[in-house]
């Protein structure tokens, strides 16, 4: 029944104005607070009609259930009634703030990490779990500073507390971010760009899918931010 309210819900929006009303995104931390800003903010300034609300959670949410409209997932989608689109892949590297590197140090090899301060989970390692071989062997106390929130982790590695894992798209935004052990340590996770199905003729959502798609395209590439274009 909520499914079926759901998708009359999207049925009867779709007859919105062409650049009007709500379009809602969900996506993980990091997409959510780092990569999709700039993308929104370009958007913004060609649709400013078009309020955006933006669901930050690393749990995929469901949208037939019309919890949002558009998502931004690290997986490929498998449930049905939904339009998927393979962006590509982001690339996550070992990175640490050129300060730390001064004080401590680079590793010259996987087997010299346990000697520096890494970066990585508390509580919760299913991210990590799913990132390939060597980080499934990884434990939590393999870490020196650890952390559930993946956006904390990021801050803590720019501020210079140890290594760890970045997006190579986001890294390369800070000259202060040295790459570690580039040729041993290397994880692409993929990007896909998903709404429901019902939506595909909603005006807006559309302009928002294919917007995120250009934008979400560029970042994998490495192209400069949408936001300047």
């Amino acid at each position: 029944m909520a499914a079926a309210a759901a998708a009359l819900a999207r049925s009867a929006s779709s007859e919105a104005a062409l650049d009007r009303g709500v379009v809602r995104v969900t996506a993980s931390e990091i997409i959510g607070c780092e990569v999709l800003p700039p993308i929104f903010a370009g958007f913004h300034a060609r649709h400013p009609c078009v309020a955006i609300e933006l669901a930050v959670t690393n749990r995929n949410e469901d949208l037939a259930r019309g919890d949002a409209d558009i998502a931004v997932r690290m997986v490929r989608p498998t449930q049905i009634g939904l339009v998927a689109r393979r962006i590509g892949s982001a690339r996550i590297g070992l990175y640490a703030h050129r300060d730390y590197c001064a004080r401590f140090g680079a590793p010259r090899s996987l087997a010299d990490l346990p000697h520096h301060c890494v970066i990585g989970f508390d509580r919760d390692s299913r991210s990590l779990r799913s990132a390939g071989a060597f980080a499934r062997e990884l434990e939590r106390s393999d870490f020196g500073f650890r952390c559930d929130s993946d956006v904390a982790q990021l801050a803590a590695l720019r501020a210079g507390v140890g290594i760890g894992g970045c997006q190579e798209g986001i890294a390369r935004r800070s000259t202060d971010l040295v790459p570690i052990l580039p040729d041993a340590f290397k994880i692409a996770l993929e990007v896909w760009l998903v709404m429901h199905r019902d939506l595909k003729s909603t005006p807006r959502v559309r302009l928002m899918f294919d917007w995120l798609a250009e934008g979400l395209s560029d970042y994998v590439k490495g192209k400069p931010d949408p936001a300047k274009k």
